[in-house]
């Protein structure tokens, strides 16, 4: 399976109110491997960004005045994600965002052209209920090293995700494996038939039955005589 992990970094919050993108960055997955192919792009978003925005990017406008526009690089990014699983962290911001850059160039919205869009913010969700799950929170609480992350990254934050992709959906602490290998690792054994095997049945002694029965008295106490031994008829014990 191709899988591609994708992010944005973008000049606001809102691509209704004309924020645009300023970077793109993708890395390839095939077979929960990654390939080395990657897709990086930074964008002259044709407006000034949101002080707030550089905070987090760090993007300034001079440094993406000579950036190519994205209608230079639709179709170059469209054919890298064709058909592939895109994985993105909060996939409805990102998604959003590319959805109004292709409608400016009269292209279908971006989930028409590719395979189909996994968020993975909602795969930490089920899997860390109640719990932060920022890529950050994620990276720290999965191991995943981001001692280089001091400012958001579109290339960088696409390949920590894809760490943490793979960690959070199988990692080094999951007990599930792959169908060939727990085939490999538990050959097929032969059938064995108990039926005709008698079993010894070996039964408690005097002091034993005393002190189980001290046991059951000492448990029914504990309880408030709620235990559901007592309750059951003595046909049902036996």
């Amino acid at each position: 399976m191709r899988q591609i992990f994708l992010d944005t970094e973008t000049t606001g919050l809102s691509p209704e109110s004309g924020d645009r993108i300023i970077e793109v960055g993708c890395v390839e997955m095939e077979n929960r491997r990654l390939t080395g192919r990657t897709l990086h792009f930074y964008l002259n978003p044709e407006r000034r960004n949101h002080e707030d925005a550089v905070k987090i990017h760090g993007l300034t406008d001079e440094f993406l005045a000579d950036k190519p526009l994205f209608a230079s690089i639709a179709d170059e990014l469209l054919e890298f994600v064709d058909g592939a699983e895109i994985i993105i962290h909060n996939a409805g911001f990102d998604v959003g965002f590319l959805n109004e850059e292709l409608r400016r160039l009269g292209r279908p919205k971006f989930p028409g052209c590719v395979g189909r869009i996994t968020d993975s913010l909602l795969i930490a969700r089920e899997t860390f209920p109640g719990k932060a799950n920022s890529l950050d929170a994620l990276c720290k609480r999965l191991e995943v090293d981001n001692s280089n992350r001091s400012l958001h990254g579109a290339l960088l934050d696409a390949g920590l995700l894809a760490e943490v992709y793979i960690r959070l959906t199988r990692g080094q602490n999951s007990l599930v494996i792959d169908a060939g290998e727990a085939d490999a690792a538990n050959p097929t054994l032969e059938t064995v038939d108990f039926s005709g095997l008698a079993l010894r049945v070996i039964e408690a002694d005097e002091l034993e039955a005393a002190a189980h029965e001290t046991l059951l008295r000492e448990l029914d106490k504990a309880s408030g005589g709620k235990t559901a031994w007592r309750a059951m008829p003595e046909s049902a014990v036996a």
